[in-house]
């Protein structure tokens, strides 16, 4: 559990995550937006952050389960969804015990999150766990760079920008997650993004709503 405990606790880097989530929104607004656009029914909200994306849910989302492991962004988060009423419930859970019943959630979203945890397998197998047939993973990620010169820069950051960004990784070969994981990732739109010129290293990001093979 300490193990654990260490993967969910950066309370330096929340505190400037949500700063920084602030700034970027102008720019970030449209991609959260079509992550979440025509959702609805019951959502389960992986890594929720400080809440940012509450205020994009669709009217038709009846319930929304968002989970955040991290104490400082689950605060923020709990605050943000207090103007939600019940609609939205802040848990402490994280993406690899996700507390809902089997084949129960008609989405489940990861947005800028497998880019932090430490096994994408397992995070995604638990979302296949909860969601319905048909239902959708809704994917908002950066990733690693398809250019060999890009890709080699972000290889030789990683380690230092693992330490400093409370151990995200600019290299995540996600979409191969995904793909591995029996998603069809034929629905990823790919494009860059940076928000700040200090993110080059997490510029490529892909955006979609995935249904499995």
């Amino acid at each position: 559990m300490a193990g654990a405990k260490r993967e969910f606790h950066h309370p330096v880097f929340a505190r400037l995550y949500t700063k920084l989530a602030k700034a970027m929104e102008p720019g970030q607004c449209e991609h959260r937006g079509a992550l979440l656009a025509g959702l609805e029914g019951f959502v389960v909200e992986v890594g929720a952050g400080s809440g940012m994306n509450f205020s994009h849910y669709p009217e038709k989302v009846e319930r929304v389960l968002a989970l955040e492991p991290e104490p400082y962004l689950r605060h923020e988060a709990e605050r943000c969804a207090q103007a939600w009423g019940e609609k939205i419930t802040v848990l402490d859970a994280s993406a690899y015990d996700i507390p809902a019943e089997a084949a129960s959630a008609d989405a489940v979203v990861f947005s800028l999150v497998l880019c932090s945890v430490g096994d994408q397998k397992r995070a995604l197998s638990e979302a296949k766990r909860v969601l319905k047939p048909g239902g959708l993973l809704c994917i908002y990620e950066h990733v690693a760079a398809k250019d060999s010169s890009r890709r080699r820069y972000q290889d030789r950051v990683d380690y230092p920008w693992s330490k400093i960004a409370g151990g995200c990784h600019c290299n995540r070969e996600t979409e191969l997650a995904l793909s591995e994981a029996g998603f069809d990732v034929s629905a990823l739109e790919a494009f860059n993004f940076r928000g700040t010129p200090r993110l080059v290293p997490v510029e490529p990001h892909v955006l979609g709503q995935l249904k499995l093979r």
